[in-house]
Order: C-alpha cells, then sequence, then structure tokens
C-alpha cells in the first residue's frame, strides 16, 4: 500500500525538490505550504496542496488524517541568519515554537516517523572542521538556536512517545531540478549561488561579498554546498530507513569538501561565461569562517550515492533554472 508522507513548507526550494523525490520512490506526498517564499505552480497537480498556515493547528490535523500521513518531513521555517539576528523572535516563533504545536499534532495523530530539515547552524564556530555530529553544538545565531531547540524537543517526544525523528543538519543548499521542474523561486534570496546566478543573468546589478578576512584560503567564507536533489534523496532515504530499522538518526548532509565565496564566483563567471559584478563588503554578524561537513555516518547509514558532486554542474543548474524563470 502506498504510504502517505505530510510535506511542510513543500511549495519551498527543499521542499519542493523533497516532493518529486518522494513521488519517484512511491510515496504519496501531502503538501502544506502558507506560500510566503514558495509556489504551487512549481508542483505537480496530483499532489494534493493545502493553502494554510502550521498554526491553524485543527486544520493541520485535518489533513493529516484525511489523507492517514503515517509521516511528516518537515521543512517549513524560516531561514536568514542576519534576519535571524535583527528579528529573533520571528525564528523562536517559525522555527521553535510552530515546530513544537507540529510535534503535539504529530503524537495525537499517532504519526510514525518525523524528517526534520536542520542546518550547520546549531555548530555555531566549531573549532575543527570537517564537522562531526559529535562536534560540539553551540548556534552563535538565533536561526541556528532555534533549529537546535526544535532538535531537542524532538529527542524529548521520540523518548516519551512511539515516534522516530530524523533530524538530518544540512550544509549550503545549492543548484535546481536538473529536468527543470523547481528551483530557487524565494524573493530577495540571500544564499550565495542563487544571488550570483541572478547577478550572472542580469537580474540584479551586482552582489555584495561579505568579509574578505576571514582566516581562510583567500580571506572569504568556507562553505559545503551540496545540491538540492541529492539532499532531497538523502530525505527519502533516511526516512526508509527510520520506518524499517525502527530507529531515529541524526546526520550531517554535505559532501565534505569546501569552497571560498571567491571560488564559487570563479566557478559562476566560468559557467556563466559573463563577468560578475562584486562589491566588497563588511562582515555580516554570525557567519562562521567555515562550516565543512563530515558525512561519514550518512554514507554508511544509507546508501546514498550523491549524484550531482560538482561545483560547476551545481551552478549550471541554478543558472538553468534562473534563465528559465527570468
Amino acid at each position: 500500500m502506498q504510504q502517505t508522507i505530510l510535506i511542510t513548507g513543500g511549495a519551498g526550494y527543499i521542499g519542493s525538490h523533497a516532493v518529486y523525490a518522494f513521488l519517484n520512490s512511491g510515496w504519496q506526498p501531502v503538501v502544506i505550504d502558507n506560500l510566503s517564499t514558495g509556489s504551487r505552480r512549481f508542483l505537480p497537480d496530483s499532489v494534493p496542496f493545502y493553502h494554510m498556515d502550521l498554526e491553524e493547528t485543527d486544520n493541520v490535523r485535518a489533513v493529516i488524517i484525511q489523507h492517514a500521513c503515517t509521516s511528516i518531513a518537515h521543512f517549513a521555517g524560516s531561514i536568514v541568519v542576519p534576519e535571524s539576528i535583527a528579528n529573533p523572535l520571528l525564528y523562536y516563533r517559525n522555527n521553535t515554537a510552530v515546530s513544537r504545536g507540529l510535534l503535539e499534532i504529530a503524537v495525537a495523530c499517532g504519526v510514525e516517523a518525523f524528517l526534520f530539515s536542520s542546518t550547520a547552524a546549531v555548530y555555531g564556530q566549531p573549532d575543527q572542521v570537517p564537522i562531526t555530529e559529535d562536534t560540539p553544538t553551540m548556534p552563535i545565531n538565533p536561526y541556528g538556536a532555534s533549529k537546535l531547540m526544535t532538535e531537542s524537543m524532538l529527542k524529548d517526544v521520540a523518548a516519551a512517545y512511539p515516534m522516530h525523528y530524523g533530524i538530518l543538519r544540512y550544509f549550503n543548499v545549492a543548484g535546481a531540478d536538473p529536468l527543470g521542474r523547481t528551483g530557487q523561486s524565494t524573493p530577495l534570496a540571500t544564499h550565495l549561488i542563487k544571488v550570483a546566478a541572478e547577478v550572472a543573468c542580469g537580474k540584479r546589478k551586482s552582489m555584495a561579498l561579505y568579509g574578505t578576512d576571514y582566516p581562510t584560503i583567500d580571506g572569504t567564507c568556507v562553505r559545503d554546498y551540496i545540491h538540492v536533489m541529492d539532499l532531497a534523496e538523502a530525505h527519502v532515504l533516511t526516512l526508509e530507513h527510520m520506518l524499517k530499522q525502527r530507529t531515529s538518526v541524526l546526520m550531517n548532509c554535505g559532501y565534505g569538501q569546501g569552497y571560498s565565496v571567491k571560488q564559487v564566483l570563479d566557478a559562476v563567471r566560468m559557467v556563466a561565461g559573463v563577468p560578475l559584478p562584486v562589491e566588497t563588503a563588511p562582515r555580516r554578524a554570525g557567519d562562521p569562517a567555515a562550516l565543512v561537513a563530515d558525512n561519514q555516518r550518512i554514507l554508511k547509514t544509507l546508501d546514498w550515492q550523491p549524484k550531482y558532486n560538482d561545483l560547476q554542474y551545481i551552478v549550471k543548474t541554478a543558472l538553468d533554472w534562473e534563465r528559465k524563470i527570468a
């Protein structure tokens, strides 16, 4: 029998890619999204879609019951580090309080498995890279702190009720569906490759390079960029592992390879074949110098074989998407 999964934030960037990955693996996704950053038009018509806030608890409960959702993948939330510093209460509401309400509904409805979209920001400014899952969690911004609080809730809920969790700590997600079905369409996005692709396509006149004095190879921040479709596939495999083994897991999602901001901008220039106007700016508050994943746990736990582990290919799919939605 086909299993049904509720995907919150399923019309957003990562959530929409996950919808296609779950469909491809035989699942029936059901999407709830308030469309604050997502778009319904990038989802298949066959996927049940509900335009609502997760704070509409009675309506969310009704959707879970109506579709007999046995699992939840929770992508909905706020993700911009500088915004979290300027408006921390928004992040503790959207990322922590809303997640708590969703967990309460999940327990009441007998949901078996809960996948959570977490972040490498929970590690803060780590002393060493690459970062393992055992690296101390000391977030340096409300974004990371709000996600870490939800991780703690998940662990406590799983200890008290018959529900398993899968916590996936993302590093820097980038790129777009190679088939052009969906991509990042967030207005005023802050992701580096997304912004650079917009500049390369003439949608922005220039972009800022925040900080050139970090203790890295060239003074700019270093990040581990993972293609969004590889990340989406990791969610499917994680959920299937959780259900088969009746276990909970916490895993980094990255390739274990870091690139500096300057290296990424060079890749965009090379793939796009156009100049990329860049203006140097001061460091942004809350930006660690380097975040690179140790991904051995996910490689050993799942039969996960990344297909798009190539910076130029990640950039190419981002550019292809940007041109498509021009």
